[in-house]
């Protein structure tokens, strides 16, 4: 059966950006709809199972207003319905996992009740219309315009022609962008390209994305066997080891991510100086009171289950489906390892009370809704934000590059994992940096904007650009940019060649609590 739904913005993916751009676009009073290929919007924050990466910042400046909100939210979530400890319950940034990696650690559900919170009014107003476990399968064009999209549900296999005049891409890995016709560029770029130093020396490589991986969360309870079954891959998982790597991928040792030296990590505190488990924590049980949890509750996207063995995508399905079994059974291999053989401080080997918490992830075979994706497909921009505007060492200076055309701020370092093309970390020190609006804005295609991680960055710069607070920015900027071409039949260029559109757009931004400037930092 084939339905035609209309709306003023489609956005075609319900990961942060998306939901970042819903709420925007619904508050200026347009009509959305949303679509969402697996059970739970947030993206990263949620069928993805990643806590927040975010500058160190984040609790006084650098994010927008509606993202302070979603922390604020998540935050308020548990002290509203778990029995936290008083010294939890009245700590001024409560981080229920304490996790060394971020500010705010929490579990996906908590981000997904809060999000789902955030866009009830437009939900229930009839403003917005949220189709989760819908998949884009095309999109109809004409001109330098789409005219409408097909979606497909995944419970019914009924299809959906989905019609409005602007049309956002919020997917993980840009995938509007190859069906519209509109752009773009994957993997690593030249030097000869960009003319920055970290780029490729040689042609550039399509198919040299960062690493994906297959997250889960796991407790554990001492004296009890959760071993599973053994993966069936796991044969080829406990020999492996890329020639970049300092031991075996299922290995307590790893690279530096910055110098590369080999580095040995344990699992628990108690083991040794550096520990594995604190890393992402989700739950730390000392935040609740006494029985609350019967164990900490940690997420695993460790070095050990990162997997570059080839790209997920701009590849024919067999190989899409071959690498994203691959990356499932290396978490599962890398789980089994631990729960069996992983040595330990007391001569002993596997830690077999480690249990697989299928619930906090949402899934039967308990690892997340959906792989970590670190990059996209990005669009061919009007404006391509380079290394040489973000890098203090190239600039000789603190600050990043200054554009009049700013939407946005974001502060990270520029941090890539190992990659497909069989290249390790590449991890250096970025300028807390602007969002230009040019980089939102696709060189023909008219009606369609970037909504996440599928800007125009390069293979570099995506590596401070891709995380939570950049990804939510970046949505927030394109919801209201789309709303505001609706409103004013303008397209996104017109908006940023004209001085004046420029500027009365920015002031709704920062009416809206966008911030596009940073405040002066004495250091970085």
């Amino acid at each position: 059966m084939i339905t035609e739904m209309t709306a003023d913005i489609v956005i075609i993916g319900g990961g942060l950006g998306g939901c970042a751009a819903a709420l925007a676009a619904c508050r200026t009073g347009k009509t959305v709809i949303m679509t969402e290929e697996t059970h739970w919007i947030g993206g990263q924050l949620t069928s993805q199972a990643v806590p927040p990466d975010e500058h160190l910042w984040i609790e006084q400046f650098g994010c927008t207003a509606s993202y302070r909100q979603l922390r604020d939210g998540i935050r308020q979530y548990y002290r509203s319905f778990f029995p936290l400890t008083e010294k939890a319950r009245f700590a001024r940034y409560l981080n229920p996992g304490n996790g060394s990696v971020s500010r705010l650690c929490h579990e996906p559900r908590a981000a997904l009740s809060v999000l789902e919170q955030m866009l009830a009014p437009f939900s229930h107003a009839g403003r917005l219309t949220l189709l989760l476990r819908h998949q884009l399968i095309d999109a109809q064009t004409h001109s330098d315009r789409v005219t409408s999209v097909s979606v497909k549900s995944l419970e019914t296999g009924d299809t959906l022609i989905l019609v409005g005049d602007y049309f956002l891409d919020a997917t993980e890995c840009g995938d509007l962008l190859p069906k519209a016709h509109v752009e773009y560029v994957t993997g690593s770029e030249s030097q000869a390209d960009t003319g920055e130093p970290h780029a490729l020396q040689g042609p550039a490589d399509p198919l040299d994305m960062q690493a994906i991986t297959w997250c889960f969360a796991m407790d554990y309870i001492e004296g009890h066997d959760y071993t599973i079954d053994k993966p069936i891959d796991y044969g080829f998982w406990r020999q492996y080891q890329a020639n970049f790597w300092p031991d075996k991928q299922l290995s307590w040792v790893v690279p530096h991510y910055i110098t590369h030296e080999p580095t040995e990590a344990r699992l628990f505190a108690h083991e040794g100086p550096v520990s594995r488990w604190e890393y992402r924590r989700l739950i730390d049980k000392q935040n609740f009171v006494e029985g609350a949890f019967a164990s900490d509750i940690t997420l695993v996207n460790w070095p050990q289950n990162d997997y570059w063995l080839g790209p997920i995508y701009d590849v024919d399905d067999e190989l899409r489906q071959k690498h994203l079994h691959g990356a499932k059974q290396l978490s599962l291999s890398f789980l089994y390892w631990m729960q069996t053989e992983a040595p330990r401080p007391d001569g002993k080997q596997g830690y077999k009370g480690l249990r697989l918490r299928k619930d906090v992830v949402g899934t039967e075979d308990g690892l997340a809704m959906y792989p970590y994706i670190r990059e996209s497909r990005r669009i061919k921009a009007e404006f391509t934000v380079l290394e040489q505007h973000i890098s203090p060492d190239i600039r000789g200076s603190k600050s990043a590059a200054s554009f009049d055309d700013s939407v946005g701020i974001g502060s990270y370092r520029m941090d890539l994992h190992p990659s497909t093309g069989n290249r390790t970390y590449i991890d250096m020190a970025g300028s807390p940096f602007l969002i230009p609006l040019g980089s939102l804005i696709p060189v023909r295609v008219q009606n369609v904007l970037p909504a996440c991680k599928n800007i125009g960055v390069t293979h570099i710069t995506n590596g401070c650009y891709r995380l939570h607070p950049v990804e939510w920015n970046i949505g927030e900027a394109a919801g209201y940019l789309a709303a505001y071409c609706v409103s004013h039949d303008f397209t996104a260029s017109q908006v940023r060649n004209s001085p004046d559109r420029l500027r009365d757009f920015q002031s709704m931004l920062v009416h809206a609590g966008v911030e596009i400037e940073w405040p002066r930092i004495t250091s970085i």
